[in-house]
């Protein structure tokens, strides 16, 4: 018993083993060595369904876009495999080597982790680049001097530089959009900056607008009476994903500004030049945002979380193939709206058809506007018996906001003509009869005739095999018994036993005499018949050999009725072997004499 137990222990840590070498989770970078402010790309990839992908901290980086996940999925000879990858755009902030730590996930209930990726930092023009852009260090907004009076900046930094975060909406449905930009307002010359924190944007998925230009593009507000120059750093589309009031935290920024210092002198005091660079700590403001749960009233069945605006396409890449040949069937969704948050459809193919997990494939644009584009689902389909089907068309659903409704959009069905595979079994299914069909060897559409029905699972025990077996063992005995003692009486007399035999013993010589004749060989060919003539009449007449004589053996003959011409030719063959034996003998061939002795066999077996 223990035996067993170590023998499943090491067929399941085999097993584990093997599969643990199947799962493939690898960190890539598109660089090792950027500049500051380069953008790069770091991809996480891993060959199979995984769940609870967790990035690493990005700790010394800015993640500029992601996370982009994608899937793949690949049948080749039936063999189906699956990848999904999880990408980031990262920006650095500063010189040095870092280590991008180990991103982990889990499959099957298992952990994986990634390698670290070490990325070397270099200083370089995108450094000024990305400090201009964002106006975080090196750009003036105000042309090289701050605008207006400054009487109160001295003393008070924060009047004259701040961030603000701004929503364009301030009331969502859930899964509606919404942008928050984030705006650098300064009166003061700004030196440089460094970002120090994004918010995490909990309760939210979020898509960054990327700007068409790094540089900053600045422009005079008013705000609260007072004129400000004015630069986005950062736009971001946000989709919350639950109901109720949701905080968005600051932003955090070091910023290095020109302080205006009082005068030392009278000179200065008329230049007005004696200006301090000073680091001014910035945050953003909170901003909450109140998120309205979708209505329940008029929700259709099936919906599953489509907010904005969309329509719907379905296609079939061929309506005829043969069983157990691929079909891939897709779905498109277009439009505005919560794009990358929408899940596969519920599809329900026919009962043949083997369906797989869809492959993801998006393309979308994220504007001021909002997310717009597409995301389209492939599912590859492979039917596994032959006969007529349809595809039902699929019933998509969406929530409107702008006017405050659910709108259900229906597919398109398909028909499906498949053929009998090159390998399938002779087994049909009917599209009109879903109820009631053979799959596979299991379900056989229902007889209504009596046909050739049995009584099953009958005892064996009382049955009439069990007698017929039961009276098989004693008539066996009972024969082999018979066979013996019938054999022993038909063999008893050795007489007829050796008469018996006696044809097959002058079968065998006369065989043996026709080599010799077909050899050439004379002498031996005579003795050969010589020999199958005596040795069958000894057998036959029960002559021992010592006393066998021409004359003894035509005694016997005629003890037994053989005629005096057979005989008499018996013993003229007889002369003839013998004579030939020793010298040359002439008026008949060799195979008359062959003939001649088997034709006198022959009559003496007709006469006893």
């Amino acid at each position: 018993m223990r035996a067993r137990y170590y023998i499943l222990f090491f067929l399941t840590w085999i097993t584990s083993v093997a599969l643990a070498q199947d799962v493939h989770f690898s960190a890539s970078a598109s660089k090792n060595q950027v500049a500051t402010g380069e953008i790069f790309e770091v991809t996480f990839s891993v060959n199979g369904n995984a769940e609870n992908f967790t990035p690493p901290s990005f700790s010394g980086f800015q993640v500029a876009g992601g996370p982009n996940v994608s899937q793949s999925m690949t049948s080749i000879n039936g063999n189906t495999t699956m990848s999904m990858g999880y990408s980031y755009d990262l920006m650095p902030v500063k010189v040095g080597d870092y280590n991008i730590g180990a991103a982990s996930i889990t499959i099957n209930g298992k952990k994986y982790t990634t390698q670290p990726i070490h990325i070397k930092v270099v200083k370089g023009a995108p450094v000024r680049q990305q400090r201009q852009s964002q106006g975080q260090g090196g750009a003036n907004p105000n042309g090289g001097s701050s605008i207006g009076d400054l009487d109160e900046a001295s003393s008070d930094i924060s009047k004259s530089v701040f961030i603000r975060a701004v929503v364009s909406r301030p009331s969502v449905y859930q899964g509606d959009q919404l942008m928050l930009t984030y705006k650098l307002y300064t009166r003061l010359n700004l030196e440089g900056s460094q970002l120090d924190k994004m918010p995490d944007f909990n309760g939210f998925w979020n898509e960054e607008i990327k700007q068409p230009s790094q540089n900053v593009q600045w422009r005079t507000e008013v705000y609260n009476g007072k004129e400000y120059n004015v630069g986005d750093l950062k736009q971001v589309i946000l989709f919350p994903d639950h109901a109720g009031d949701i905080t968005i935290e600051p932003m955090a920024m070091t910023l290095v500004v020109d302080q205006p210092m009082p005068a030392r002198d009278i000179m200065e005091q008329f230049f007005g030049h004696n200006i301090k660079p000073v680091k001014y700590p910035a945050k953003s403001n909170k901003v909450v945002v109140h998120v309205k749960p979708l209505p329940d009233a008029g929700k259709p069945e099936g919906f599953n979380g489509a907010v904005g605006k969309f329509t719907v396409s379905t296609s079939v890449d061929k309506n005829e193939l043969r069983a157990n040949e691929t079909l891939n069937y897709k779905v498109t969704i277009r439009g505005s709206g919560n794009i990358k948050l929408l899940t596969a459809p519920t599809l329900v193919f026919p009962a043949d058809f083997e369906k797989y997990d869809p492959k993801v494939t998006d393309s979308t644009i994220t504007t001021e506007k909002g997310v717009t584009g597409y995301r389209t689902f492939t599912y590859l389909i492979i039917p596994r018996h032959e006969g007529d089907f349809t595809i039902d068309p699929i019933k998509f659903s969406y929530y409107n906001p702008s006017t405050g409704s659910y709108v259900s959009l229906p597919g398109q069905s398909f028909k499906i003509k498949v053929k009998k595979g090159l390998h399938e079994n002779s087994v049909t299914a009917y599209s009109d009869q879903q109820d009631v069909k053979q799959l596979g060897k299991d379900i056989r559409y229902i007889k209504t005739g009596s046909g050739d029905l049995q009584k099953g699972n009958e005892p064996f025990f009382g049955s009439i095999s069990y007698y017929i077996l039961l009276l098989l063992g004693p008539l066996a005995f009972g024969g082999a018994w018979w066979y013996r003692k019938w054999h022993a009486q038909y063999n008893a007399d050795v007489v007829k036993v050796k008469g018996r035999r006696a044809s097959k013993v002058a079968a065998k010589h006369l065989a043996n005499a026709k080599k010799q004749l077909a050899a050439g060989n004379s002498k031996l060919y005579y003795e050969a018949v010589f020999r199958g003539l005596y040795g069958y009449l000894s057998d036959k007449l029960n002559i021992p050999v010592a006393e066998l004589t021409k004359e003894n053996i035509a005694a016997g003959l005629r003890k037994r009725g053989v005629d005096e011409p057979l005989i008499s030719q018996l013993t003229d063959t007889l002369d003839l072997c013998e004579m030939a034996r020793y010298a040359p003998v002439s008026g008949i061939s060799e195979q008359e004499v062959f003939e001649k002795a088997k034709v006198t066999i022959d009559g003496i077996e007709d006469k006893i």
